[in-house]
Order: structure tokens, then sequence, then C-alpha cells
């Protein structure tokens, strides 16, 4: 079987965790990794070719894209331009049909496939809302976060000026109503309101009910522990009061990283075009042949 020769671009949280889920995933080979400093090469990566721009690396049949949201875009079209499929963890929820239709037209033009949004949520929670809703058609899912990590959030914060170190909590008030609790450690020179401020006016946090804190350490508060609880009540046919749940507590960038290969094999699958992962065919996220999966799960 011939293995997919996969690019890992970006080697933050995410991108270390997509390399260890690659490395246990039998159908792939990393080509490489790229990433800012290519001359910084940590032990784990000494297998692989680390180099500063994917024009580096040769063969390539997918793009992991573990780079901060807001870098998602120009990196998945300069992949596309190239003739790669991409997969990324793009996670403004406002803006999703917007990216997924500005990259379907580079990708049917350049004959390759992306998935967008493929990270838990977006991505493997949509197609739970996706199978709850059509398991009862009419009624209220209510999606409730945490307590965790949110990377997504984090990143942002860290982009901020003044920011020297930072956290964003996600904490559960219920009914799809969350608080972010977001802890900081500014440079020199900063004042704190100020940084507060841009903070909470920042497009992550503008519709939330945010606090930030001044911290002495990030670093002692840190875990990437999450988790979500999705509950839908509603109506199956003509029946009332169906009530569906799920659950999960998770470690955040390592579901993420999960996520992104199985999406990355799906990439394989598609014809040409943008997708949300609500769109694919779950079966084709797996390893293995068709039937023996449907023997099996089924």
């Amino acid at each position: 079987m011939k293995k997919i020769r996969a690019a890992v671009v970006g080697y933050g949280n995410i991108g270390k965790f997509v390399i260890e889920a690659l490395e246990v995933a039998s159908d792939f080979e990393i080509a490489g990794v790229v990433r800012r400093d290519a001359t910084n090469v940590p032990l784990e990566l000494s297998p692989y070719k680390v180099v500063d721009s994917i024009e580096k690396l040769e063969n390539l049949d997918v793009a992991l894209l573990c780079t901060p949201t807001r870098m998602v875009e120009v990196n998945a079209l300069k992949a596309i331009s190239m003739g790669i499929n991409t997969v990324d963890s793009f996670d403004i929820h406002t803006d999703i049909v917007g990216l997924r239709s500005r990259l379907d037209e580079e990708a049917k033009k350049h004959k390759v496939v992306s998935i967008i949004s493929a990270g838990w949520d977006p991505g493997s929670d949509s197609i739970v809302r996706t199978l709850l809703e059509a398991c009862a058609s009419k009624g209220v899912t209510y999606t409730n976060f945490g307590p965790g990590m949110s990377m997504g959030h984090t990143v942002a914060v860290k982009a901020i000026d003044g920011v020297k170190a930072a956290l964003s909590m996600t904490i559960p008030i219920g009914t799809s109503i969350h608080r972010r609790m977001v802890y900081i450690e500014i440079k020199d020179g900063y004042n704190f309101d100020d940084v507060a401020k841009a903070i909470k006016t920042d497009s992550y946090f503008s519709h939330d009910d945010t606090h930030v804190t001044l911290v002495e350490s990030v670093d002692a508060l840190l875990d990437m522990g999450h988790g979500v609880e999705l509950v839908r009540k509603g109506v199956s046919g003509k029946t009332q009061g169906q009530r569906f749940e799920f659950k999960m507590g998770i470690n955040n960038p390592a579901l993420t990283g999960q996520i992104l290969v199985s999406s990355a094999r799906a990439t394989m699958l598609q014809r040409p075009g943008a997708y949300t992962m609500i769109e694919i065919p779950p079966i084709d996220y797996l390893l293995g042949d068709r039937e023996s999966l449907i023997k099996r799960l089924v």
C-alpha cells in the first residue's frame, strides 16, 4: 500500500500531537515539518526533514496546517496552489462558511481537496450535532464547553500587543453560555488595563463574559485538559420530550491532532473542493477496507 506523504505545517501544541498521531498511523509517512525557524530542531524531530517553507518538501499528498487560525487561509492557499491537499482546525465559527467558499474555488481550480475546521469543535462535535438533529428534527441543541483550556483563544491572547504569556480558560455557564477566564503575564513597559481592554475587544472574546487576570506565572496554571457536553431536547416525528446527551473529557491538542490526521486520510477519497467535516462520509476518516469497517461498526 502506497503511504500518504504528509507535511506538518507549524510545530506548536497541535503540531506536536499531529506528529505523534502520524507516527502510529500505518498508512502515513511524514515527509517533513515546516516551521519558521528550521534551524531549531528538537530531538523528537531529528528523524524528519525540517524546513522553513513547504516548497522545500517533495511529493506531498497532504499538508496538515497546525498554525494559528488567523494564519490558516494563507497557508492553505499556498499548499493548494502547489496541488497539495490540506486540512486545518480553523475555529472562528462565524467565518467557516466564508473560508469554505474561498478555498473551494481554489481547490477545484487546482484539483485538490481541502477539509477545513477539522478539530473537535468545530469538527467532530459538528458531526455529533448533525446526528442529534437527525434524531430530533425539531428542538434545541446546547453546546457547553469546559472547564478547560481553549487553544484558539489562548493563541489569540498571545497575539495581543504586550502579552508575554497567556492562558484562556473556558468555563461553562450552561445553555451554550460561557465565561472566558484569561490569565496573562505582560511585557515590561505595558499597562495592564490597556492590554486587558485589547483582549476583551478582540473578536474571539467580545461576545463573551471575559475576565482578565494578571499572574506571576502562566505556566503554573497550565493544563491542556478540556471537555464538552452536548444536549439536545427535541421532537422525533410528532413525539415530544426526546433528550440526547454527548459528553467527553479530553486532552485538547491531542484530540485535535488525531482528528487532523483522520481528516487528512479522508482528503484522499473526496472529489476536488473544500469541505467541512459534516460533509464527509464518516467511514472515510477510518483506516481499513470498507467492507471490514461496515461489518465491525454497523
